[in-house]
């Protein structure tokens, strides 16, 4: 016999039952979810990437304390990507007998490469425009206002004059926040003639690169391999440690909304296999009594179901682009006006994930196909022998954790899912083993059809702890994606009120506090934070001078090399929490400090280390007495290092203040800053539009795909109902035939999957409470609280919908002769 012309016609004829097309159905909607999941996902986190770029004002740079290399630009060069140089450095600016510090940036003209530079023109106009040429300068508002001058005055920089061409109103790469004094623009070849960038310097050199992104991973590894002498890479994801904050949350939406959605279409795909391999049962036991070896039999029937994987996943691959490009017209928000092209390497994948979730899910039903009898054919009471446990049992499973480690990208988003679905599997067949011992004992004193109904429970054993077991998961999965999923939305948005921190103060002395504060209060500024600020250097951990190459990670460099900046506090500063240790408590007789918990990781410090910096003239030996995380979405002064208040009391300091200010009072603060002309007043409205932006693209695009999910667990819950439909099926016929009402058939089915619903509805919410709790505070870390009142909705739902499909089912059945039923069987 030619096994494969075999599979084939078997394809042809079985293909009229409902079990393959139900299996079709599940593959072709598990590769469709995937799909659409994976390239919705991608092309939105390239786009939130891409709109971020303007943060670095490109889209991957090299930063240094020299003049970049020149290898670094022709190899750029080589790789056809844009360019642009640049130099930061704070300088002091004169015009008019009067001085102001500012945060120069000295550019190319090729500047920006990402994001746009606007500027209020001398005629009040407003426009994007490059790089300002030789001989003029941007100005920021601030400055301008501080040293009493208008557009078209000229001002001096290392000697040099410079004309105010135009005012910045949004500069590409703002969201360096603490910069320590307003911002000026000039051209750079007017900063090398004036001899700001020589040797001694304090500017930093950056060269910003945009193109192509298999040009830029090349580039990237290049750099990696050659940077020298404190060089760093510059990339969206290191430029804010608040926006990093926001795209690791919005990735791990995406991620966790496309692993729900696989995991529910393997669960559709092992019902409907298991199905089918029940009702294959006979038809195996003739072929084997006809002589057909039992493992011709088992490829026989892979074969058939592989004939029908690969179609399907190709249509599921072409239906998932067809509706992530629907979402995308109908939710024009989800992108910017210039849409990422739409990549077939998630399709790709997600056929290999589907035909995978096909083997690994539908195989061990049909491997047990192998031992059905021959005799079976003359006695149908003859079933499967029992057997030794079989690795293909382990397969499952074992594609259950592929996908959760394969697409969560994420240890945390994977053990929290795993961890409360193993818990929900587990909980369910032991509620199910107990249930049933219970039906036995309590049932007689039940009506009889109701008796009946749940006596079915307990005759089919087995199908009901599957039938119960994939409930549950289906409910689990429905209750993350329908109440976990927008509450974690929700309660991300809700990490940034209307009133976070939109300003900072800098360089503000402890002589002009009281006044500045009060100033500010009558303008309406809320949640005013002051905190000191002193400047120093780390020289020395655990006594040895720290080396940069002696740290994988890059951002060490930076702080081994520059500044550090620290603070003080008696009282745990809001948006901290310790982690270790204990906060100061004035009596230790040594210096001490609390370092952020970035620090600890990127400098392998523990409680107990010695940190020593030199601030001012003075050098200080501190051991690390706690560990803190830093909530950086809060937007509030916040630092890495905070020194014990007794040992900072006679530190060189300024303070620093964050503020909200209501966004039409912004103008007033020139007031402020002419009184002051000192301070720096930094407007960071730009990075929170920013961040709002990402939170809500990344929101369209997460309800957008939980649809698709919840698609997915609907076919879960059909293929859960119909594991058992013929057994039922065939049964209802009988009673119908003995005589039976429709009543009490109705109270037998509805008592019978009221149970069901129930024990799967109960099991579901506490497992979906888990996760929410496990994933709020371990990926996401966010305070969600589970909503008890949606859980309960969600139970009853369970219940209500589980009991009107077993309805259903019992009228359809109702409908139809029992006399042609029991013939059929």
């Amino acid at each position: 016999m030619n096994i494969f012309r075999f599979a084939a016609r078997a394809l042809r004829r079985e293909f009229r039952h409902g079990e393959l097309r139900t299996l079709a159905a599940a593959l072709v909607l598990a590769v469709a979810a995937l799909t659409a999941v994976a390239t919705l996902g991608q092309r939105v986190e390239r786009a939130i990437v891409a709109s971020a770029a303007e943060l670095i004002g490109g889209d991957l740079g090299v930063s240094a304390r020299r003049e970049i290399a020149p290898e670094f630009s022709a190899e750029a060069q080589r790789l056809n990507l844009q360019q642009n140089r640049s130099a930061e450095f704070p300088s002091v600016v004169f015009a008019d007998g009067k001085s102001q510090l500012a945060q120069v940036s000295a550019t190319d003209a090729s500047y920006p490469l990402r994001g746009v530079l606007r500027i209020r023109g001398s005629d009040g106009s407003e426009r994007d425009v490059n790089a300002p040429g030789p001989g003029q300068a941007y100005a920021d508002g601030l400055l301008i206002n501080a040293l009493g001058l208008k557009l078209g005055d000229s001002l001096e920089l290392a000697g040099k004059p410079l004309t105010i061409a135009g005012e910045i109103l949004r500069q590409p790469d703002g969201g360096q926040m603490f910069s320590l004094a307003p911002r000026l623009i000039v051209a750079l070849d007017d900063a090398q003639s004036s001899g700001l960038l020589g040797v001694g310097s304090r500017a930093r050199h950056k060269l910003m690169l945009a193109g192509d992104a298999a040009a830029l991973a090349q580039f990237q590894a290049f750099a990696k391999a050659n940077l020298k002498d404190g060089a760093q890479l510059v990339t969206v994801a290191e430029a804010q440690q608040n926006l990093r904050t926001a795209f690791e949350r919005g990735e791990s939406f995406l991620r966790l909304a496309a692993l729900l959605s696989a995991l529910l279409s393997g669960i559709a795909v092992a019902l409907a296999a298991q199905r089918y391999a029940r009702r294959k049962i006979d038809e195996v036991a003739l072929l084997r009594a006809l002589g057909l070896g039992k493992h011709r039999v088992l490829a026989s029937l892979s074969l058939t179901v592989l004939m029908l994987g690969l179609p399907a996943c190709l249509t599921g691959a072409g239906i998932g682009l067809l509706l992530q490009q629907i979402v995308l017209n109908y939710a024009g928000n989800l992108l910017p006006a210039a849409a990422p092209a739409t990549s077939l390497l998630p399709a790709l994948a997600a056929i290999a994930v589907g035909l995978a979730v096909l083997v690994g899910f539908a195989l061990p039903p049909l491997a047990r196909l192998r031992d059905v009898p021959p005799m079976r054919v003359f006695q149908r009471a003859v079933g499967l022998r029992p057997r030794r446990f079989d690795l293909l049992y382990l397969l499952p499973p074992a594609v259950a954790f592929g996908l959760i480690m394969t697409q969560s990208g994420n240890s945390t988003i994977a053990s929290a899912l795993a961890g409360s679905l193993l818990g929900v599997t587990a909980a369910t067949v032991c509620a199910g083993l107990l249930l049933i011992v219970l039906l036995r004992r309590l049932g007689r004193s039940l009506p009889g059809a109701l008796r009946f109904g749940l006596a079915n429970l307990a005759r089919r054993r087995g199908l009901s702890l599957i039938q119960a077991t994939a409930l549950a998961l289906s409910f689990t999965a429905l209750l993350l994606l329908a109440v976990v999923g927008p509450g974690l939305l929700a309660a991300w948005r809700a990490d940034l009120p209307p009133q976070t921190p939109n300003h900072f103060l800098l360089n503000l002395q402890t002589e002009q506090r009281t006044s500045v504060e009060t100033q500010l209060q009558n303008l309406g500024a809320k949640n005013l934070n002051v905190l000191p600020l002193a400047v120093g250097k780390l020289v020395a951990i655990n006594g040895k001078a720290p080396r940069a190459e002696d740290y994988e990670d890059r951002r060490a460099a930076g702080w081994i090399n520059g500044e550090t900046r620290l603070s003080w506090s008696p009282a745990l500063p809001e948006s901290n929490v310790l982690k270790g240790g204990a906060w100061f408590d004035g009596k230790a007789t040594a210096p001490q400090i609390s370092v952020e918990q970035m620090w600890i990781d990127m400098l392998g410090l523990k409680l107990g280390d010695t940190l020593s910096f030199t601030i001012g003239d003075r050098r200080i030996d501190a051991q690390i007495s706690s560990i803190r995380q830093v909530d950086w979405t809060s937007f509030r002064v916040n630092f890495f290092v905070l020194l014990d208040p007794a040992t900072a009391a006679e530190l060189p300091h300024s303070l620093i203040a964050s503020y909200w200010l209501p966004a039409e009072r912004t103008v007033e603060l020139r007031s402020i800053s002419r009184q002051f002309p000192n301070l720096s007043m930094i407007d960071i409205n730009a990075i929170l539009d920013r961040v709002r932006d990402i939170i809500d693209r990344v929101s369209s695009a997460v309800m957008a795909v939980l649809g698709f999910s919840l698609l997915a667990g609907l076919l879960v819950l059909i293929a859960a109902l119909n594991v058992s439909a013929e057994e039922r099926r065939f049964e209802t016929a009988l009673l119908r035939t003995l005589g039976a009402k429709r009543g009490q058939l109705l109270s037998t089915v509805l008592g019978e999957f009221a149970l069901l619903g129930l024990i799967a509805g109960l099991i579901a919410a506490l497992g979906a409470i888990s996760a929410g709790l496990s994933l709020g505070r371990g990926v996401f870390r966010i305070a969600w609280h589970p909503p008890l009142l949606s859980f309960a909705i969600g139970v009853v739902a369970a219940v209500a919908l589980v009991t009107f499909a077993g309805w259903l089912g019992t009228r359809r059945i109702a409908r139809t002769s029992p006399v042609l039923v029991l013939r059929k069987e």
